[in-house]
């Protein structure tokens, strides 16, 4: 099924993106059903500067509305269509944990849209979030399509490392908020039972947070997942010795990864990989703590609470491990994990405050870019705010032109001051907020391919 609308000035919906303003003078909108059954949408100005740029959109939980997206937003949109961007994108033939349908489902729009306006002068993969890790799916993957990768806020750590770094929280606060509870935090038999153990687990963490101490243990758990203490723009920024400002902050950072991501979409997850891809056998917590940007905040938290930080890393270190299923662990090496292996340039850009996919994962795929010799070809940028995907436009456009130009020169001029430029041409009304920054490492392994991993 296909629809096709000619039209001097069109105005539509891209499902989770508001409207295209009509100014946009689109001349071409086509959409319509790929043999999978996702759905995809096609929007190509009048005078289309040949590049193509192919989106793909972040995560969707399960049952989610899963509308075809070819773009961020709406304003973002119309402005690269003013700029002469044909702009591409699909819904995924599924929600959840949906790479295996993702990445065929994005190539059959970048097909469909040569079979209908012939073949682009420059393709370019970009994507936010969950289709961060699209994004590099195809840029490692299927680099003979593209010209270069953005990706915003992606999950560059890959599949292995996140869902094992979203184990180590909930562990956390399991073993000392609810100790000989039992209350499962993987191997779920259905979602019933994941909506079921994340609201057993989020009961014990909201009566912890009226104690010092169980504000000092949720502290924690935030730091072994790296959640910084301004995670959201609606929150309050606090000082930089605040701890207990950082730990209100991190607390809702905390239940929102009880509510969704740490059960049931792990449970999706679970369903897809055939088992449990997770595992903690062999990690020490605390080598992992004195790794994270945030041991500072957690000690003066437990020095006021007069709680044993040490007494409490003692527990989490002797506590029973959760093994992994090894052939789970395979089909999520095998579809969501990175080797690193660039043919062409990728420009990654993150929010230091980033709550969900936290700024570390850019420090996961500069390990695995390093090693497989492809360090030359990525390049990552930060904006310094809080917020996942909390980017202006003009922050995304003047990303997008850097990498624009590295290919047109082979050369990167990523600096805060370049990228600010680029952003405040693109938007005028919002303050662009690049800045030199260098994440802390990963708190967990990046793959199992690397000497001394824990391995399930």
């Amino acid at each position: 099924m296909k629809t096709r609308i000619r039209l001097a000035a069109l105005t539509l919906t891209l499902g989770a993106a508001a409207a295209v303003p009509a100014q946009a003078a689109t001349d071409a909108h086509v959409e319509g059903r790929l043999p999978s059954g996702a759905t995809y949408s096609m929007d190509v100005p009048a005078h289309w500067n040949g590049t193509v740029l192919l989106y793909s959109h972040g995560y969707r939980p399960a049952g989610a509305p899963n509308p075809a997206q070819d773009s961020p937003d709406a304003t973002t949109a119309g402005k690269l269509l003013a700029e002469g961007y044909a702009l591409i994108g699909s819904s995924y033939a599924t929600t959840g944990w949906a790479v295996t349908q993702a990445v065929p489902d994005q190539l059959a729009t970048l097909d469909l849209f040569t079979a209908e306006f012939g073949t682009a002068r420059r393709t370019i993969a970009w994507g936010t979030s969950y289709g961060g890790l699209v994004t590099t799916t195809l840029a490692e993957r299927h680099a003979d399509r593209f010209g270069g990768s953005l990706s915003m806020c992606g999950l560059v750590q890959g599949g292995v490392a996140n869902w094992n770094s979203t184990l180590d929280p909930v562990f956390a606060l399991r073993t000392l908020l609810a100790p000989g509870e039992d209350i499962p935090l993987t191997g779920f038999a259905d979602q019933a039972a994941a909506v079921g153990a994340a609201k057993a687990l989020t009961s014990k963490v909201s009566a912890a947070q009226q104690s010092a101490a169980g504000r000092a243990r949720i502290a924690l758990a935030a730091a072994l997942h790296d959640i910084p203490g301004h995670n959201d723009p609606a929150q309050t920024q606090p000082g930089p010795t605040d701890w207990d400002g950082q730990e209100r902050n991190q607390y809702t950072a905390v239940s929102g990864l009880l509510q969704l991501p740490a059960f049931s979409w792990r449970q999706e997850a679970e369903s897809r990989a055939g088992g449990t891809m997770s595992w903690n056998t062999g990690v020490d917590y605390t080598a992992m703590l004195g790794r994270s940007p945030l041991y500072k905040e957690v000690t003066e938290l437990y020095k006021e609470a007069g709680v044993s930080l040490r007494t409490d890393l003692a527990a989490l270190n002797r506590a029973p491990r959760i093994s992994a299923d090894p052939a789970a662990v395979r089909w999520m090496r095998r579809t969501s994990v990175f080797g690193g292996r660039l043919s062409d340039p990728q420009l990654d850009i993150h929010t230091t405050g980033d709550g969900l996919i936290p700024v570390q994962a850019e420090s996961a795929y500069r390990r695995a870019a390093t090693a497989a010799g492809s360090g030359r070809l990525l390049s990552q940028a930060y904006v310094d705010g809080p917020g996942h995907c909390a980017f202006t436009s003009g922050e995304m456009l003047g990303a997008l032109h850097t990498l624009e130009h590295r290919l047109d020169t082979g050369r990167w001029d990523t600096s805060p001051a370049v990228l600010n430029s680029r952003a405040a041409r693109e938007d005028s009304t919002s303050a662009a907020r690049y800045v030199d920054y260098r994440p802390a490492p990963y708190p967990r392994p990046y793959d199992l391919a690397h000497p001394g991993d824990a391995r399930p």
